[in-house]
């Protein structure tokens, strides 16, 4: 049987290009299409020259199910999503794409699977001083990846050739077993030709894999023995410097021991050793550089010794520089701050953390006709609905908005950076993670009465204190401020607006949030995106966020664009995905940050960006070269059976815990919110409208003064002439935006237990 000679087909890894034919529809049938196969993704055009610019679609093989239907169609599908059904002009033809698609596959899994392991397969090594060893060592490792990926390719070829050559010897057993003018004799020796094809296919590509690694090895043998010699010498560098620093540090001991007057802040041999004061200024620089190196984070990255002691006294003095390339983990700093400050506080508190609650009782299932309330809401303003507590959750909205703080370890972070770009990557990190609480929770917080506060006092615990205030009813506004000891202070007034649309709710706050340090005096403003519930009437109900926030210094001029992508169907993207780009006030781009806002975020530093192609729209796009990502925030895991408490994350399950000595107005005090917290929502529903009727009087009974002392409605939207207890309405000169913020006196009145200032709300 004669068979047409071809091309030999590509080994896995390479880009496997030709003409198949695709359905389209029933009018139009098979259409001639261009696809091209690489690196485990299959795309297609309508011509060649679409390849620089439009690519009509493309299907993931990793994902992918390969079927054959007859001797010249076969179908690809991942699922249901994307379906290809594919007509080669020949069945030989269809046999090179199909050995093409399953080493592609294969391969695709194979790197799937890796990519899910923690860690690297290679681990760098310690570059050389200079750049030109940084070079050389980015090399190696990338031989080391290809040729790994040879070996990968290689692994799978013979795997292939196992499989078709087994099913080639059982077809010549079969052939064997026939007798001579049979009528199965023409299928079976179809069925061979067809195998000993498929088997000479793949062995054609174990030749060219073997090929491709043989002769990388032998190109990169000489120039990994030199580079191994450069290693060795290095390493001897190494240890003779070791040496002289332990020699040195051995005479500082000596002499720190044979000293007789020493000052009062050296009492301690670790602060000494630290911050010393000696008299010899070189080994005291020393000393301090070696403390600055044991400090940093990835010593498979950096040596922990300089090799030019010019370099090294610069850099012991640049910290901020130092700290943006490598960064510095949270401990060393704050030795290293100790140690710089002897009349820094030292805990000496002996009492007893308190042990926060674990859990709420479990949510009862009580059923309500959503649609018989939610058929006269269309349209409406939902903080004008009265709505039962079958809607809600046991949490009011300021409870809600100081579960912000959750993950206040990234502002911490932020406070101790030196470089105000990398600042603004765990602020904009920060921004980002507090919408991670939002994704189960569909349960609507309750609305605050007017003067309601709530404190979250943790200053023993973590360091911050936080205070929440209702300052207006009519629009609904909050205040928020929290400070912390490490050196930050958050501050908002959240307006909320919602609107019912039948199958959705929108809520988009209004108002600005804004962060202040204090060792640096960056003061930084942002505003939230917009929430949208989905399936309000049919379906399960789920939560997107989706719009663009800009982070902005407003000291430095620096700037962080994050853009929330809202949900589609027919996105490739994955779902809640959030991407920004930091930049100065020049409009470079230093940073990148992406991830999802439910589950994780990274960040990268930029080392280069060009021009790209232009995008769907027309618009040039950038091409940032990044260094590896390095994840910068990662969602607390919810507690065991959060399902059941509302979807609290364990900061939620503490914040309606009851308190001692929180003032009258707190929202843990709140009677309605409480006895739905218990299960008894049917008194909650009745304690609900007996509060919503009392703040109604009280509004009437304030409006009735205001007509009677003949003034106006104070400037701002408060028509009853409310005057918030514990903040105060300023202009903001720095971000030119007007906003409570917080006036002093509410943790004074805790302590002297002193409430008489308190209007009665409850």
């Amino acid at each position: 049987m004669s068979e047409p000679k071809s091309p030999t087909p590509p080994t896995p890894g390479d880009t496997y290009k030709g003409w198949l034919f695709k359905w389209t529809n029933y009018i139009k049938g098979y259409q001639r299409r261009w696809f091209v196969l690489s690196n485990g993704l299959l795309s297609y055009y309508r011509t060649q020259a679409e390849m620089g610019h439009t690519c009509r679609g493309t299907i993931n093989l990793a994902t992918a199910n390969i079927a054959v239907e007859d001797s010249c169609s076969f179908v690809i599908s991942n699922g249901g999503a994307q379906t290809y059904h594919l007509k080669a002009s020949s069945e030989v033809e269809r046999q090179r794409w199909i050995t093409a698609l399953e080493l592609a596959k294969a391969k695709a899994v194979h790197m799937q699977a890796e990519s899910d392991d923690s860690g690297d397969d290679f681990p760098a090594a310690p570059p050389a001083s200079g750049q030109g060893g940084g070079c050389r060592n980015s090399e190696i490792q990338s031989t080391l990846r290809t040729l790994s990926s040879k070996v990968e390719d290689l692994s799978t070829c013979n795997d292939l050739i196992v499989k078709h050559g087994s099913a080639l010897q059982r077809s010549l057993s079969e052939l064997e077993g026939l007798r001579v003018g049979s009528g199965d004799m023409g299928e079976k020796i179809r069925q061979v030709t067809e195998r000993a094809t498929l088997f000479r296919i793949t062995s054609n590509a174990m030749i060219n894999a073997c090929r491709d690694f043989l002769s990388m090895a032998q190109s990169h043998s000489k120039r990994w023995q030199k580079a191994l010699q450069t290693e060795r010498e290095q390493r001897i560098r190494l240890e003779d410097t070791l040496e002289q620093l332990a020699k040195q540090h051995n005479h500082l001991e000596r002499a720190f021991r044979g000293a007789t007057v020493l000052p009062p802040s050296f009492s301690n041999p670790t602060l000494a050793s630290k911050g010393g004061g000696s008299g010899k200024g070189d080994a005291s620089d020393e000393d301090d550089d070696n403390e600055f190196f044991d400090a940093m984070e990835d010593p498979a990255e950096f040596i922990t010794v300089p090799a030019d002691p010019k370099f090294h006294r610069r850099s012991g003095s640049n910290v901020s520089g130092i700290s943006t390339e490598t960064g510095m983990d949270d401990q060393s700093l704050d030795e290293l701050s100790l140690a710089s400050n002897p009349e820094s506080p030292q805990p000496l508190e002996l009492e007893p953390i308190r042990q926060r609650r674990t859990r709420i009782p479990d949510k009862p299932n009580y059923y309500l006709n959503l649609w018989s309330i939610m058929k006269n809401c269309i349209g409406k303003e939902l903080s004008k609905i009265p709505m039962p507590v079958n809607f809600n959750e046991p949490l009011s909205m300021l409870q809600r908005l100081s579960e912000d703080l959750e993950y206040y370890e990234l502002l911490d972070k932020a406070a101790k950076c030196h470089s105000s770009l990398e600042q603004m990557c765990y602020v904009a990190a920060f921004t980002v993670s507090s919408y991670s609480t939002t994704v189960h929770r569909t349960g609507k917080p309750f609305n605050p009465l007017l003067g309601e506060t709530f404190e979250l006092d943790r200053l023993r615990e973590y360091s911050y204190r936080s205070l929440c205030e209702q300052v207006s009813h009519h629009p609904p506004a909050a205040a928020h401020h929290a400070f912390s000891e490490k050196g930050w202070t958050l501050r908002q007034e959240i307006t909320l607006a919602s609107k019912f649309r039948g199958k959705y709710l929108s809520i988009m706050p209004l108002g600005s949030i804004q962060c202040l340090f204090d060792k640096s005096d960056n003061h930084y403003s942002w505003k939230k995106v917009t929430t949208t519930v989905h399936n309000i009437i049919v379906g399960k109900l789920w939560i997107d966020q989706s719009g663009e926030i800009d982070v902005v210094n407003h000291k430095t001029g620096d700037r962080c664009h994050l853009k929330f992508a809202p949900y589609s169907y027919f996105s490739r993207d994955v779902p809640r995905k959030v991407t920004g780009v930091v930049t100065d006030k020049n409009g470079k781009a230093h940073y990148v940050l992406s991830g999802t806002w439910d589950e994780k975020m990274e960040f990268s530093r930029i080392m280069q960006s060009t021009k790209g192609e232009n995008g769907t729209e027309g618009r040039q796009k950038t091409v940032y070269q990044t260094l590896k990502p390095k994840e910068i925030w990662r969602k607390n895991p919810l507690p065991e059976g959060a399902e059941n408490m509302y979807y609290f994350s364990s900061l939620a399950l503490t914040l309606n815990e009851p308190e001692e000595g929180v003032a009258p107005t707190d929202s843990r005090r709140r009677p309605d919110q409480r006895l739905m917290e218990e299960g008894r929502w049917d008194e909650a529903n009745a304690e609900k409208q007996r509060l919503e009727e009392k703040q109604r009087s009280a509004r009437r009974e304030r409006e009735r003064e205001v007509v009677k002392a003949a003034s106006s409605p104070e400037e701002g939207g408060h028509p009853d002439n409310y005057q918030a207890l514990w903040f105060e309405k300023i202009h903001d000169p720095v971000s030119s935006e007007t906003l409570h913020v917080y006036k002093g006196g509410y943790w004074e009145a805790k302590k002297q237990g002193s409430w008489e200032m308190c209007p009665d709300i409850f």
